[in-house]
């Protein structure tokens, strides 16, 4: 378990309690999972999500290798035998890897050094007077003569001092506090500049608004981090840490020199100017351009993991027939039929020198002859034209159902070459295999998309500038997510599916595959504990995301985890119930106590209530939404079709910090940048779409060279309402009757004397006393009683007419009071005035 200071500082950088975090430590260090712990421990970690846990287990990992280095150090320390008490308090002190190595550095075995070899020469003294800066019997010049030795190959006071710079420079160097200080002082002062090399001069390329670019480097988002070092990978852009190095050198200075212009004052300096110029601007600057990069590296993953979730949890069409069609070039259209079930019918091929007339016939006859006029439209090159001609076809049927949607084709084409697509089916061709696995995406993204290799399902644009293993690693954590959350039918489910599942290692997952088999199908989760590689553990982990689909425990086709079976069966009992007649039904659910029921056995926590309580009403219901294929515009096909204030309709392929991209059928994907997301502010463009997410867009701009496409959803959106703003009434006037209820919506709050919370304070235990100027309570309400009751008749009878010409019901109720209020009000301070 982590030491106390570590929760702590990881309750505090995810703003959470202290007692979530140590109680998701605790379920990490037993061997629970994400996924199990945010379905299956909300009580305990008080409902915190999978990304939450991840962020603490990764934190965890974190500490555990500081707290795991921290130990390393100090024995290593102690073997030096320089181990003191003081010196273990700092180390101990130590929140992060860079300044426990900082602190590390002075004692960590070096190569040999000039300023080695002057402390060979006997000049370490000399280096400490000089550091220490006391005045002493003799003087500095003096002192130094003393150390003059032609045995020690020290000839005259000049290479003495030079020595001793040397051994100055290079105990600055390891020390911790000028580290810090230049570090901290770099990162929020220095900027990041880019500039375009001789390559990239004459040339127009994605790069240049970057060839006169800087931004701080504390602010410099990761997207354009991560374009500067693209820019600088391709050979196009070279980049630089500007810093005010003199201001730097200067507080160097003054963190050693005790008194200025001294006798010691140019040594110092000097000193520092060797440490600082030589060794700690380019070793910070090189640590800092690599937190950079990894901070770069982790905002992008995270884009690409969120992207590939929502892709993920793309809401399927079921268990319908659907054409697979793969653009061949010129070689022309492959379909593949995949029925209901996901099972390759038939394929054929499109000849593109045949007549379009005769192509047109070919597809028509292959859709009747399936009875499915759904299209799923691979997207290689060709897709767009692919896409105009099933369309043409599909309007001539007019079938309510008929749809052509057209998907990515990247991951499809990853499967279609993968050991499992040559498994499945050896005998077929990869454009063959892509076609059925653009079919299957339509019918269940997550089933097919599991197959892919996982760097081709998600969308973003540095993903082959990333640190691969991180990346692959984060993909991984995503998927499993997602199959947690939809859940898995372990007896239809693949060992690609499996593989993912909390808890389930891939050789367990083929076990679970060929145990299958044996049993011609699971009847009961509990046949789980018979799989080789399946413990209590294990089953606790991963029983809860494995249905069986037809098990008589209607239980076992629910979330429900085996654990709260008994649970479940004491409420059927109390409802007088078979659990199966009591799955979904309302009225008998609603009737149960189920806190009351909980605490006669043990106790179910709150949140574990409710989860149980939603199954029971909607067993096994998918997460995901309902399926919906976009309208392709007729006619586009490049961008020499689209317009600027064309209004189309297209699908979200990628978010990114910056907008999100949306293929509207023209090669080319379009943007919508972060200000065209909507008429209010927009902090994170995923707050508005996800991938997949079918929109509807106006064409903004056409840029043909670039090319680029400019889109926005903004602009088919109603305005904004304008602010409303309080009325100024002048001093002393009274708005008319006629304008009380267009004008006083808002009326002026009262002045501050006749404001009963502002005429009063509070003392220090509490109690409220009246203010010096201001009256007293009662007082006050005895004026005001007085002043109401000498109004002048007229004015009462004419407010009452005013009020009684209103309808009863009218919705501006609250107004006309405060009409009246303020009038009252106005009133009552021109009485007093006099």
């Amino acid at each position: 378990m982590l030491e106390v200071k570590f929760l702590e500082s990881i309750a505090a950088e995810l703003s959470l309690k202290l007692e979530q975090v140590k109680a998701t430590v605790q379920l990490l260090q037993t061997g629970a999972t994400v996924p199990f712990i945010a379905h299956y421990r909300k009580d305990v970690t008080g409902k915190l999500d999978e990304k939450q846990i991840e962020a603490i287990a990764e934190w965890n990992n974190h500490f555990t290798g500081v707290a795991n280095r921290r130990a390393a150090i100090l024995d290593t320390l102690g073997q030096q035998a320089v181990l003191t008490d003081e010196l273990r308090q700092v180390v101990e002190s130590c929140m992060d890897k860079i300044s426990l190595e900082d602190v590390y550095l002075a004692y960590k075995p070096k190569r040999r050094t000039k300023a080695t070899a002057a402390e060979e020469q006997g000049l370490a003294p000399l280096a400490d007077f000089i550091l220490k800066q006391l005045p002493g019997l003799q003087t500095l010049d003096e002192f130094v003569m003393a150390f003059v030795k032609p045995e020690n190959s020290i000839s005259s006071p000049e290479e003495a001092l030079d020595g001793v710079r040397y051994i100055l420079a290079e105990r600055i160097v390891v020390d911790a506090a000028a580290r810090k200080l230049v570090r901290s002082r770099m990162h929020e002062e220095g900027t990041l500049t880019a500039r375009a090399t001789k390559n990239a001069e004459g040339k127009k390329t994605k790069f240049e608004s970057y060839y006169n670019f800087s931004e701080p480097l504390s602010k410099i988002p990761s997207h354009r981090m991560l374009a500067v070092l693209r820019g600088v990978k391709e050979g196009l852009l070279r980049i630089d840490v500007t810093f005010d190095d003199e201001k730097m050198m200067n507080e160097l200075v003054a963190l050693y020199l005790k008194e200025p212009g001294s006798v010691f004052d140019a040594l110092i300096r000097g000193s520092v100017q060797e440490a600082y110029t030589r060794h700690l601007r380019p070793a910070i600057e090189n640590d800092l351009m690599d937190a950079l990069r990894k901070k770069a590296d982790d905002d992008a993953i995270n884009v690409f993991r969120q992207n590939a979730q929502n892709l993920l949890l793309s809401p399927p069409a079921g268990a319908v027939g659907v054409i697979g069609l793969s653009p061949l070039g010129k070689a022309g259209y492959v379909m593949a039929m995949v029925d209901g079930a996901g099972v390759f019918v038939e394929h054929q091929t499109l000849d593109t020198l045949q007549t379009s007339e005769e192509n047109d016939q070919a597809l028509l006859s292959f859709l009747q002859k399936h009875g499915t006029y759904r299209v799923a439209i691979s997207s290689n090159a060709g897709a767009n034209e692919a896409a105009k001609f099933v369309k043409a076809v599909l309007l001539k049927v007019k079938r309510p159902d008929a749809f052509a949607v057209i998907i990515n084709s990247t991951p499809a084409a990853s499967y279609a070459i993968s050991r499992f697509g040559k498994e499945e089916f050896p005998e077929l061709e990869p454009p063959v295999r892509e076609a059925i696995s653009i079919a299957r995406r339509v019918q269940d993204p997550l089933k097919e998309l599991i197959k892919a290799e996982p760097r081709t399902v998600g969308a973003g644009q540095y993903q082959h500038d990333v640190n691969q293993k991180q990346l692959r690693e984060g993909l991984a954590r995503t998927i499993s997510a997602c199959v947690n959350r939809v859940g898995v039918d372990v007896n239809t489910a693949t060992a690609a599916m499996l593989r993912y599942v909390s808890g389930i290692q891939p050789t367990t997952a083929q076990n679970i595959v060929d145990t299958r088999q044996k049993l011609n199908g699971f009847t009961k989760r509990d046949q789980l504990l018979e799989v080789d590689g399946i413990g209590p553990k294990v089953f606790e982990q991963c029983a809860g995301f494995l249905r069986v689909s037809g098990s008589e425990n209607l239980l076992d086709q629910t979330t429900i985890h085996p654990d709260c079976y008994p649970f479940v069966e004491k409420l059927a009992q109390t409802a007088g119930l078979e659990i199966g007649q009591l799955v979904r039904n309302r009225e008998a659910i609603s009737k149960l106590n189920f806190e009351e029921i909980s605490q006669q056995d043990g106790h179910l926590g709150a949140l574990t209530l409710a989860d149980i309580r939603n199954e029971l009403l909607h067993p096994a219901r998918d997460p995901r939404g309902v399926f919906r294929a976009p309208k392709l515009a007729e006619g586009i096909t490049s961008l020499d079709d689209l317009s600027e204030s064309m209004e189309v309709e297209g699908v979200v392929t990628n978010v990114t910090d910056f907008g999100a991209f949306v293929d509207i059928g023209a090669q080319q994907d379009g943007l919508v940048h972060l200000s065209e997301m909507s008429n209010r502010f927009v902090k994170d463009p995923r707050d508005i779409v996800k991938v997949g997410d079918v929109v509807r867009v106006k064409v903004i701009k056409v840029d043909k060279a670039a090319p680029r496409i400019s889109l926005s959803i903004k602009a088919l959106q109603p305005p904004p309402r304008p602010a409303r703003r309080t009325p100024q009434i002048a001093e002393g006037a009274v708005a008319q009757d006629g304008e009380a209820q267009a004008n006083l919506e808002h009326p002026a709050r009262p002045r501050r004397e006749f404001t009963r919370d502002r005429a009063r304070t509070e003392n220090g235990d509490g109690a409220r006393h009246p203010r010096r100027d201001a009256k007293p309570v009662r007082e006050r309400k005895e004026f005001a009683d007085k002043e109401r009751s000498e109004r002048p008749s007229q004015e009462r009878r004419d407010r009452r007419e005013h009020i009684q010409k209103v309808p009863a019901k009218q919705p501006e109720t609250k107004e006309r009071i405060n009409t009246l209020l303020a009038d009252q009000l106005a009133n009552l301070r021109d009485k007093l005035k006099t």
